[in-house]
């Protein structure tokens, strides 16, 4: 129970060094290939990228954050995440970074086209 309590008390100054670390865990080689690797098995399909991608990052994520009192499981990527997120509002800093994190893992999100048929509303 500790260790939750721990994790939790990380202030802005720590999170954004534990962040910094996991960006940095994702430059590495070794996780870089495994990233890389998983890209290629999801061929862009969203379906595909939870299945392959997500697991991978989630993994290279635990293995930094466990260090800092998260547990080494997909509830402690979700805590740090959530800690995170706390902070973006206040800091843009952890802002960017954790958009830059999200941008390793995540696909850029294509907006629909705007204009006629797309069921939007007009304006006029």
């Amino acid at each position: 129970m500790a260790a939750s309590a721990q994790a939790a008390a990380l202030s802005a100054e720590q999170a954004k060094a534990v962040l910094a670390e996991v960006i940095k865990a994702f430059g590495a080689p070794e996780n870089a290939q495994r990233m890389e690797e998983a890209r290629d098995n999801a061929c862009n399909d969203m379906g595909k990228m939870l299945q392959f991608l997500l697991p991978v990052a989630t993994q290279i994520q635990q293995d930094v954050i466990k260090a800092y009192g998260f547990s080494n499981d997909g509830e402690g990527v979700l805590k740090f995440a959530r800690l995170i997120k706390s902070y973006e509002s206040q800091d843009p800093e952890i802002a960017s970074m954790s958009g830059k994190l999200k941008a390793m893992f995540l696909p850029p999100m294509t907006l629909p086209p705007h204009g006629a048929g797309t069921g939007g509303v007009a304006t006029s």
